[in-house]
């Protein structure tokens, strides 16, 4: 396509973030950054360990792991825990994606050394009494029975195992069902942690008020004398693109609104096309209203309560899925309205201002994304986890501009396909 748009230079600062890194002798690995802005630390503790890990016969135990792993240890009851952690106002949150079991919190600077002490020992010597596992599990069961009466998680789950097949943990329920979550025994969730939690797992990113040899001599004393085996590694199976267009509806007929999940596998993460992916589903479905596809989809035909895409490379090649919510009457047009607008976007392809306006937007959200310490603990395990290197927040701009629009062009034409594409509906539709 050609046009008369030449894009302004985009200008990048040299200035980063600098953080320290620091591998100990038992293979864990410290990454710090120091900042004086507020006197607190924001601790992120990434166990690789995820869903990943889970049996394949039983999906749902890492994530029930993670509910259960701070209600006590060896030395320490599940109240001791609480009461230490409120009297500190410290609050944990414990996600558990494909690949990572995280640990993250903030606290006081003063607070740091005995608030890492105890989640040290929550992460090496967790007791996982019978009476919180049960309480536990009632929790998970509740969560999945509410997942289950969801049309927008049932089409995403939905879609998610029929991208990812024949047993793929990218494909298993991260919550597992209500089945496998009743029959998980204590003696199983010791299992997974003796198998899977090793120093040699383990990154420590502290961002805060903190000078770093305090820093690392506190992780030194918490986790330097933890010794384990190294795990076996845990490899995805190669995943199998789809070759024609599938269709499944998830009929909930007592449910007001249809919820549409549409998709395909991509690429991983440490694909060097992965800047051009992100750019063109940026302008496919991200961008200021959700792109492309909001645009035409929620703005100008008024059908989708919302509409957007989603691009997730990782170790194994990610999913570029599109959802949208949308009255039962809408359904039809709507999924004739993604067709269309893949259809245009590989065959005419990007415009240079849209690539533009996406690079810009991007790099200048780096900043507004680095704001916080919890948010650059964050981004530094995200750049430890896929060996990004310690510069990675001042490579990234520059690796986003030299995306040309040859190179959009191109991931649009390898990404999407109609004629390929997975579509799930849940809701009151009719099968």
């Amino acid at each position: 396509m050609k046009s008369d748009f030449r894009p302004p230079a985009i200008k990048l600062s040299s200035s980063g973030l600098a953080p320290t890194r620091v591998k100990l002798e038992n293979g864990v690995v410290l990454l710090m950054k120091q900042t004086t802005t507020t006197p607190a630390v924001a601790i992120n503790l990434a166990m690789r360990t995820g869903s990943i890990a889970d049996p394949a016969a039983a999906p749902g135990t890492a994530w029930l792991l993670s509910r259960v792993i701070d209600r006590g240890t060896v030395s320490r009851t599940a109240a001791d825990i609480a009461e230490d952690l409120d009297g500190r106002g410290v609050t944990l949150t414990m996600t558990v994606s494909r690949h990572v079991m995280s640990v993250v919190c903030t606290t006081l600077a003063g607070d740091f050394a005995p608030v890492l002490s105890l989640l040290g020992d929550i992460l090496i010597a967790p007791s996982l009494p019978d009476p919180e596992i049960a309480t536990r599990k009632g929790e998970v069961i509740t969560a999945i029975r509410q997942d289950e009466d969801n049309p927008a998680v049932r089409a995403s789950e939905t879609l998610m195992e029929r991208l990812y097949p024949d047993g793929h943990p990218y494909g298993r329920r991260p919550k597992g069902t209500i089945d496998v979550v009743e029959a998980v025994t204590r003696e199983q969730l010791l299992h997974l942690h003796a198998q899977r939690f090793a120093p040699s797992e383990l990154s420590v990113a502290l961002v805060g008020d903190i000078e770093p040899p305090r820093a690392q001599e506190t992780v030194m004393r918490v986790f330097g004398g933890w010794r384990r085996p190294v795990p076996k590694p845990l490899t995805p199976p190669p995943v199998v693109p789809a070759t024609r267009r599938t269709r499944l509806v998830v009929p909930m007929m007592n449910k007001a609104q249809a919820d549409i999940a549409y998709g395909f596998t991509t690429i991983r993460r440490n694909d060097p096309r992965y800047y051009a992916f992100w750019l063109m589903n940026n302008v496919f479905g991200q961008y200021s209203i959700g792109g492309r596809l909001g645009d035409s989809i929620r703005e100008r035909q008024g059908m989708a309560y919302y509409v957007s895409s989603s691009f997730d490379a990782n170790v194994a090649e990610g999913p570029l899925v599109v959802r949208a919510g949308v009255s039962p009457a809408n359904v039809d047009r709507t999924v004739s309205s993604i067709d269309d607008e893949i259809r245009l976007l590989v065959t005419d392809g990007l415009t240079p201002k849209e690539l533009d306006e996406s690079k810009r937007f991007l790099i200048g959200s780096i900043p507004r994304a680095l704001e916080t310490n919890a948010a650059i603990a964050n981004f530094l395990q995200s750049a430890e986890f896929f060996d990004l290197g310690l510069d990675y927040d001042v490579k990234l701009p520059d690796l986003l501009s030299a995306v040309t629009l040859d190179d959009a062009n191109a991931a649009a034409r390898d990404a999407l396909d109609p004629e390929r594409a997975t579509l799930v509906i849940a809701g009151p539709y009719p099968t």
